[in-house]
């Protein structure tokens, strides 16, 4: 009921501004998350192994600090509305060249740029919502606003489910590029960043000086940075390689695996939700902890589970514990940040972090080829475990090592 009177105490722009900013995350995470599933087909055109495919994950990640850091200045010192909507018709450019690419050259190529992309649109939309919301609203619509990730992972599912078995792996990519849409509403229905134009007025916005940053708020951009990493080792690694699990180790066809994924997506839109808003009253970092606590406790039924009913039981709880502690996240970095650089900080901090974790799906892939079944078969049941539960436990230390800055005003 609190949730639903928050919701109804927005103003109209309020509520067009977050909902603009939760469909361009949701379709970002779209067009990156149909990689994760057909990396086999595309193993299979351009005659690599899947490993090396599995790069092209690692490769997005590693460029979306580029484009946390061009957009999010950008952001800073024109506004958070332009270059959001710029930065969407370039990832969404990218996505629809990508099933064109005519070599594994090209394919690596345009992943990249879609990283950049990709990296530019986290920071704004959360640094544009959180600055557009009240206070007591953050935590709830902070959860759900993370969740565009999770229903990105649940569409991705739905677009591999219908449009696969049809058009193959590049008529996935043709969809990807429907997100420039957006563009549309957002130019019609989304004002500017209040905290911005006020800034503006009273004439404190600054460009970014980067000595300057660094001599004054380097340690706690270090920390967020860490923290992030942390955070993407939890999130990349119990998703990324998971439909690849589910394929090869566990036997699951098209539909099956389409079904599994869209079971756990669920799970993590429930989590990122009721996390979020839980931690307007525990605080953000008591949340991480008990979300990544639950998480390490969940490992032996999410990727051990001898029967189909448990393994989904298993996926659902523990992508509701993931995402549980990741619901925290947007409105935490922009409640630690600067307010000089808050369009630049939590983005970058963010994709920093991703960068740092870039090679969880590799790492992983690399593993399990060496730690191999008793038949003979990459393990990914135990690598993954194995990287997964070091992850939960620094989250839980990183966590309990930070500050607190629980409704601070902007």
């Amino acid at each position: 009921m609190e949730a639903i009177r928050l919701f109804k105490a927005l103003t109209r722009d309020q509520r067009n501004t977050f909902i603009a900013c939760f469909l361009g995350w949701t379709l970002d995470a779209l067009d990156f998350f149909l990689v994760t599933f057909v990396l086999i087909p595309v193993s299979h055109d351009f005659g690599q192994s899947i490993p090396k495919v599995a790069f092209a994950i690692t490769l997005t990640l590693l460029m979306r600090p580029v484009g946390a850091l061009i957009f999010g200045w950008l952001g800073d010192k024109f506004g958070r509305r332009i270059p959001l909507m710029a930065d969407i018709i370039f990832y969404s450019a990218m996505e629809l060249a990508t099933a064109f690419a005519p070599n594994f050259t090209v394919f690596l190529i345009l992943r990249a740029l879609f990283g950049i992309g990709m990296g530019g649109e986290w920071g704004l939309g959360a640094s544009l919502a959180m600055e557009s919301l009240p206070a007591k609203a953050r935590g709830l619509f902070s959860g759900i606003l993370q969740q565009g990730y999770a229903f990105g992972y649940l569409l991705a599912a739905v677009v591999y489910w219908i449009f696969f078995p049809i058009f193959g792996w590049r008529g996935l990519f043709v969809v990807g590029a429907l997100p420039a849409a957006l563009v549309i509403y957002i130019r019609a229905r989304v004002p500017e960043s209040p905290v911005w134009e006020r800034q503006r007025r009273e004439r404190k916005r600054e460009p970014l000086q980067v000595a300057k940053f660094i001599r004054q708020h380097a340690a706690l951009f270090f920390y967020a940075v860490l923290l992030m990493t942390a955070l993407n080792y939890m999130s990349h690694g119990t998703q990324d390689l998971y439909p690849t699990f589910l394929e090869k180790q566990r036997g699951f066809g098209v539909s099956e695996k389409s079904m599994m994924t869209i079971i756990y997506a669920l799970g993590a839109i429930c989590g990122g939700t009721v996390i979020g808003f839980m931690s307007q009253r525990w605080g953000r970092r008591r949340s991480m902890i008990l979300s990544a606590s639950c998480g390490l406790l969940l490992i032996p039924i999410w990727i051990f589970a001898p029967g189909t009913a448990l393994l989904v039981l298993g996926g659902f709880l523990m992508q509701f514990m993931v995402q549980g502690a990741w619901g925290v996240v947007p409105v935490h970095l922009n409640e630690l940040s600067p307010a000089e650089v808050r369009g630049t900080f939590p983005g970058l901090a963010y994709q920093l972090g991703n960068c740092a974790a870039a090679y969880a799906a590799q790492q992983q892939a690399w593993l399990a080829e060496r730690f191999r079944t008793a038949d003979g078969n990459p393990n990914y049941a135990l690598t993954m475990a194995s990287v997964e539960a070091v992850a939960f436990l620094v989250v839980i230390l990183l966590a309990a090592l930070g500050q607190e800055k629980r409704g601070i005003e902007f």
